[in-house]
């Protein structure tokens, strides 16, 4: 038997607690880090964001910055830095350490399909704020999500979907609903764009870790959309 939207929001708000814990264990472990090597993500959010999108510009025009993977291992077998948390689509076509142009231990990813925030995600979001450090937060959407796709057409036509997929447009319906319902052109894009905005919200206000760290103004939630077919990414909002 599928749960409610109410009663997945139940479970969500009732397991929030545990991001108290997080916090508790945050500042020790954080100082743990700081002590193993230099932090690269000692940055402004705005620097980190700018980083990014320079390695997006590199990628989009197929002139990637060469890497050397063997370089820094033994130092990333230590500790990690990443400068963003990326809350990112599972789509195989969606590689963000690929499309910003990074280098292993540069971003801290979280991929679900739908790019939503649930209990998981926002546990490992707390994790890359609280304890790595990462003082950028991103919500990545991409051109063509089959996972919004989906929620469209279950506002639309009700229809079972199989095994769980049912709890990803159950989870993507809030965030699009309104979008859906008005109708237009250009809906799917509206609607992905929609979603991120809906859970660039919800991460930046999910207490206590990283509601607290942008109030401090440490740390920055942003939301994007990559475009499949021309490798670029495209901020939204502010």
């Amino acid at each position: 038997m599928y749960a409610t939207h109410r009663d997945s929001r139940r479970r969500f708000l009732q397991q929030a607690g545990l991001g108290i814990v997080a916090l508790s264990m945050a500042a020790p472990l954080r100082r743990a880090l700081a002590d193993a090597a230099p932090q690269q993500n000692a940055v402004t959010p705005q620097a980190a964001l700018d980083r990014l999108m320079a390695g997006n510009a590199r990628y989009a025009s197929n002139h990637f910055d060469i890497k050397d993977f063997s370089a820094g291992r033994a130092a990333r077998a230590k500790a990690q830095y990443p400068i963003a948390s990326i809350l990112s689509c599972a789509d195989s076509r969606v590689a963000p350490e690929l499309l910003f142009d990074q280098s292993p231990g540069d971003l801290f990813v979280v991929r679900i399909a739908g790019n939503y925030l649930n209990l998981d995600a926002l546990s490992s979001l707390e994790y890359g704020v609280g304890v790595l450090g990462t003082p950028l937060v991103l919500v990545l959407g991409h051109s063509n999500c089959g996972a919004v796709k989906a929620a469209i057409q279950e506002i639309q036509d009700p229809k079972p979907l199989p095994g769980h997929i049912w709890d990803i447009t159950d989870a993507v319906r809030p965030g699009i609903e309104d979008v859906v319902k008005a109708g237009g052109d250009g809906l799917l894009e509206r609607a992905v764009d929609a979603n991120v905005a809906y859970n660039v919200a919800r991460v930046a206000s999910a207490q206590p870790v990283i509601a607290e760290a942008v109030k401090s103004g440490r740390v920055r939630v942003v939301g994007a959309e990559y475009e499949l077919a021309t490798g670029k990414v495209r901020l939204l909002g502010g």
